[in-house]
C-alpha cells in the first residue's frame, strides 16, 4: 500500500538494499537490522535505521487510494475499519480516525522503553534523530525513557522481539474484532499482504471465511486459495482506481 506513495519496498534483501545501500555494504538484511538486540548492542545502528524511517514516513503524502477506501466506507452502513501490519501511520495521515486503525505491529510514531521499565507508550511528537547519512548511524543524543532514563525505542513489534509493549495495539485489535462480529455482508480489501509474514493475509481470510468476500490486491502473490475471493494481480493504487471506476 505504501509503495505507491513512494515508500521503499523491503520485500527481499535486494529491495531493502536498494533502499539502504549502507546495509548492503555491511551485508545486513532487513530482518537483521530490524532486531531489537541492536538497541542494546549498537544503539547508533538501531536508531540510524528507525530514525531515517521516521523522517521518511513523516514526509510521505498518502496516495489517492487511501481516499478512495475512505469514501467507500463512508457510503456503507457499517463504515470501514483498518487492520494493518504497516507501522508508517499512513492511514491516519490520510484522514482515518486513529481509533479505527488497528496496527498489529505497532507504530513508529510512538516510543517505549527498551528495558522496558513499564508499559508507558508516548508519541514521538517533534523528535528528530540526527544521522550520518554515509554510515546510516544515529548521532547522540538518542531518545530516552522519561521514567527510568534508559534508551527508548519505537513501539514496533520487531523480529525476535520479547520486549514490545502492546498496550496501545491490543485494545484496537479487540475493538476491530467486536466490530467485525457485528458486521453483515463484510467485504475485506487486502492490499499487498504477502506470504513471508502472513499476518494480514491470515486475518483477511479469517474475516471472510464464513459470510464475507475477499478482494486480494497483490502484484506478486494474488492467489485466493480458500473461501470466496477475487484476485487482482495489480498494485494498490492501480487496482483501487479501477474498482472505483466500476463503482461509479
Amino acid at each position: 500500500m505504501g509503495v505507491d506513495s513512494g515508500l521503499p519496498d523491503f520485500r527481499g534483501d535486494e529491495g531493502f538494499w536498494r533502499a539502504y545501500p549502507p546495509y548492503a555494504r555491511l551485508g545486513l538484511s532487513f530482518a537483521e537490522v530490524a532486531d531489537p538486540a541492536h538497541f542494546a548492542a549498537d544503539p547508533g545502528l538501531a536508531w540510524g535505521f528507525y530514525g531515517h524511517r521516521l523522517d521518511l514516513y513523516r514526509a510521505t503524502v498518502p496516495h489517492e487510494g487511501f481516499r478512495l477506501l475512505r469514501e467507500w466506507g463512508a457510503g456503507t452502513p457499517g463504515g470501514t475499519r483498518v487492520f494493518t501490519s504497516n507501522v508508517d501511520g499512513q492511514f491516519q495521515a490520510a484522514g482515518y480516525p486513529d481509533g479505527h486503525v488497528a496496527e498489529v505491529h505497532g507504530s513508529i510514531h510512538h516510543l517505549q522503553c527498551t528495558v522496558p521499565c513499564g508499559d508507558r507508550i508516548w508519541p514521538v511528537d517533534d523528535l528528530r534523530v540526527l544521522l550520518d547519512e554515509e554510515s546510516m548511524r544515529a548521532l547522540p543524543p538518542l531518545p530516552r525513557c522519561p521514567d527510568c532514563g534508559e534508551l527508548a525505542r519505537p513501539n514496533i513489534l520487531m523480529f525476535s522481539d520479547f520486549a514490545w509493549v502492546d498496550r496501545r495495539s491490543r485494545p484496537r485489535l479487540a475493538e476491530l474484532d467486536a466490530w467485525r462480529r457485528g458486521a453483515r455482508g463484510l467485504v475485506t480489501v487486502e492490499l499487498g499482504a504477502g506470504t513471508a509474514v502472513p499476518t494480514v493475509r491470515r486475518r483477511a481470510e479469517l474475516a471472510t471465511a464464513a459470510t464475507g468476500a475477499l478482494v486480494r490486491i497483490n502484484p506478486r502473490e494474488p492467489e485466493v486459495r480458500h473461501g470466496r475471493g477475487i484476485s487482482l494481480p495489480m498494485g494498490a493504487l492501480e487496482a483501487l482506481s479501477a474498482v472505483d471506476e466500476r463503482l461509479r
